[in-house]
């Protein structure tokens, strides 16, 4: 069972990767914040499971906190490539 876990944490893993790269390399500051907001979201899944797994709770809090925090910034980031700021 707890293979299970470990196995999602690997795929996460290769995700932020993939999105790490899409992030460095991206031709436009559009695939930047989308990379961004994709790590942003693989990061809370990876906390939200790390919680799960060590049975220590206060992980999801901190979780919901970056979630929170990663939807303002990728808003704000889109607004100043908008024009809007």
């Amino acid at each position: 069972m707890i293979y299970v876990f470990y196995i999602a944490l690997f795929f996460m893993a290769l995700g932020m990767i993939f999105s790490l790269i899409r992030f460095v390399k991206g031709p436009t500051a559009g695939d930047r914040t989308v990379a961004l907001d994709t790590l942003t979201t693989i990061g809370v899944a990876a906390m939200v499971l790390l919680a799960y797994m060590f049975h220590r709770f206060i992980y999801v809090d901190v979780a919901l906190v970056y979630a929170v925090l990663g939807f303002i910034g990728v808003i704000v980031i889109a607004r100043y490539l908008e024009g809007a700021l």
